[in-house]
């Protein structure tokens, strides 16, 4: 389904980056620089629990179950997430980037010091929550800050930054591991950022759309519950179901890759990290793919293609490599750079959809509420696998058959989602409409 931009009009305004011109790139760009900047530093950040896991299991004398029970402790996150999600729309986005820049090395230095799980848990638990604001901060900016045709492309540059930060935490661990210095170390270095990284936020602009909205009152009316109002209800839904199936799918494959590298096939810590370097590199092709797809093509074809596509990418990395395979760690490679790629693709599609669905007043909020959802989903996932890993034999085996639920998932964005490709972004989210609503 398509909306059709001329029967939804939208009142000129010149300040507005719709068009693609030196002027507007020349305002953009150093904006969407400072953004990429902290989304790596989010990347790095946010990978440190998923690839320093197996030495976290060790440090605190955790079994299997006990592990995914901490990853489910972990999804608490979202829940910070969605109020942080919240102000984006209610104090504007660059004072969200901004708070959530300082507390993050804040909160990864409590990490670093503390002794006993619990503590630990729940400063990795603050430190997740602003960064899941930071990431929603910054896709709404660089979706407000573009022009139409750059937004999809904007939404890979904040992929490929958050995917390269990372890597970074992939390309130390191991070297932290050969030189017998603990997995704190990366907490540390996270910690370290604070000299630099909010001096990074404290320099963007706030977007003009939030200053207009503001202005004009569109933000002082709108409360949280709008996402459901007649206008967006059908869309609201369908991606409440796509998210959690999303999520369900992704949850395990996003925290157990580097556990079933090492725990399950056997690698050693720089074979798991030579996986991750040259699958998560070459997988980063899936940014750019992602977003020529999502402008060739449009936005739901791309979450469909490349959403089905994710669920046979996690078959094949964690039901793989076969018993007695030669070369498990080429398979693993292979596996990993095709998972990557496609679900670094839907990621972009489905950015850059989330992002033009919803008015300026409500774009950060629906961010959040999706989040909350996640969370919930990620808790389940988290829950079946600790519930169900001895019985299946084993987390992979849990994993593998959870994420063939980014099938359906895939199936319902493509038969609900509108396509907004080619539209302003007052066009996509019928802004119009939203503001002079009764």
């Amino acid at each position: 389904m398509a909306l059709e931009p001329d029967l939804i009009p939208i009142e000129p305004n010149h300040q507005l980056p719709l068009y693609d011109t030196e002027e507007t790139m020349a305002r953009a760009r150093p904006v969407v620089l400072r953004v990429v900047a902290a989304l790596f530093y989010q990347g790095y950040v946010a990978a440190i629990l998923p690839i320093a896991s197996p030495w976290i299991a060790n440090s605190f004398g955790l079994d299997q179950p006990a592990i995914a029970r901490l990853f489910a402790w972990l999804a608490l996150a979202y829940l910070g997430a969605i109020a942080l999600a919240r102000m984006i729309d209610r104090v504007g986005r660059r004072r969200v980037m901004q708070w959530s820049m300082l507390a993050m090395p804040l909160c990864a230095l409590g990490a670093a010091l503390s002794p006993h799980l619990p503590l630990f848990v729940t400063f990795v638990i603050l430190m997740n929550s602003f960064g899941g604001a930071a990431l929603a901060s910054g896709i709404v900016i660089i979706a407000e800050v573009l022009p139409i045709a750059r937004r999809a492309q904007g939404q890979s540059w904040a992929g490929l930054a958050v995917a390269a930060g990372a890597g970074l935490t992939v390309f130390l661990m191991p070297v932290l591991d050969g030189a017998g210095i603990s997995w704190r170390m990366l907490m540390w270095i996270a910690a370290a950022a604070l000299a630099i990284i909010p001096l990074l936020a404290r320099g963007l602009p706030e977007s003009q759309r939030w200053e207009r909205a503001a202005e004009e009152g569109d933000i002082s009316r709108a409360r949280f519950y709008d996402i459901f109002v007649p206008l967006y209800c059908k869309r609201s839904v369908a991606l409440t179901f796509c998210t959690i199936f999303a999520t369900w799918c992704g949850e395990g494959i996003s925290t157990y890759a580097y556990f079933h590298a090492v725990s399950v096939v056997g690698l050693t810590a720089a074979g798991a990290s030579l996986m991750m370097l040259l699958g998560g590199g070459l997988g980063m092709l899936g940014f750019p793919f992602g977003a020529w797809s999502a402008e060739k093509f449009g936005r739901v074809p791309t979450v469909v293609m490349t959403g089905i596509a994710v669920a046979a990418g996690g078959l094949l990395f964690f039901w793989g490599p076969p018993r007695n395979f030669a070369w498990p760690l080429t398979w693993l490679c292979i596996a990993y750079c095709a998972l990557n790629i496609v679900n670094n693709a839907v990621t972009v599609g489905s950015n850059a959809a989330f992002t033009e669905l919803y008015p300026t007043a409500l774009r950060g909020t629906a961010i959040g509420w999706f989040a909350l959802m996640g969370a919930g989903a990620s808790l389940t996932a988290e829950g079946t696998i600790a519930a169900l890993a001895k019985r299946m034999g084993g987390l992979s085996n849990v994993v593998g058959w959870l994420a063939m639920l980014a099938i359906p998932g895939a199936i319902l964005f493509g038969l609900t989602i509108d396509e907004t490709r080619g539209l302003s972004l007052e066009e996509s989210a019928q802004e119009l409409a939203f503001d002079h609503r009764s």
